[in-house]
């Protein structure tokens, strides 16, 4: 599979490094590609989003929340392909760590706006980028929610969220990105302010049957 990720930070690289390793073409677009702490990507791999995004199956938004607005619009038309929001709607203000949108809507849903005619979902960033560089480190495999309207596109999702190591597991519709946004900061809550390390992931557990 072709794929697009915008934006070649620790999340971008942590997701498109892994998905090199299974076989998959990763392409991350970024808005200045000459810039020298891209080098160790490899040559043809880092281009400009207008020129990464047309030609994948999928994308995946990789950016700070800040920027994701910027970024939709320099990858053109995306109309018909798959886009996964990673971005953490983060904000602060007196009271401390908030959702920069409140919970009426979610950063996934605005996306779906911007990106019109595309499928939308949300999922990998429900925990650090140390472990979705390799979720197999953990014990118990880690749970990686998606939340998304399309059924086949999202059979498509879950299975790229499984082959990273992952338990994926369905979240439902769009709108319960507004959920899992929240479940999000629950994590950066507990690793900044309440002491847990950042290889902190969440697992389903199931009682054994009878």
């Amino acid at each position: 599979m072709k794929i697009a990720v915008i934006g070649a930070g620790r999340v971008g690289q942590a997701l498109g490094e892994r998905w090199r390793t299974f076989g998959h073409e990763v392409r991350y677009g970024v808005p200045d590609p000459t810039d020298a702490k891209y080098t160790g990507l490899g040559a043809g791999v880092v281009a400009l989003p207008s020129e990464t995004a047309p030609s994948a199956d999928l994308i995946v938004l990789a950016t700070p929340w800040q920027a994701a607005e910027a970024a939709c619009r320099s990858m053109g038309t995306v109309a018909g392909k798959i886009v996964i929001d990673c971005t953490n709607p983060v904000s602060m203000g007196s009271a401390g760590m908030g959702h920069a949108l409140g919970f009426a809507t979610s950063a996934a849903e605005r996306i779906q706006e911007r990106c019109r005619g595309a499928h939308v979902f949300k999922t990998l960033h429900q925990t650090g980028y140390e472990t979705m560089a390799d979720p197999t480190q953990h014990v118990v495999k880690p749970v990686m929610f998606v939340a998304g309207d399309d059924a086949k596109a999202k059979a498509t999702v879950m299975g790229l969220v499984d082959i990273l190591g992952f338990e994926a597991a369905d979240a439902g519709p769009l709108s319960n990105a507004r959920l899992l946004e929240a479940y999000a900061m629950l994590w950066i809550d507990q690793v900044f302010k309440r002491g847990q390390p950042r290889s902190l992931a969440f697992a389903l557990s199931r009682a054994q049957p009878s």
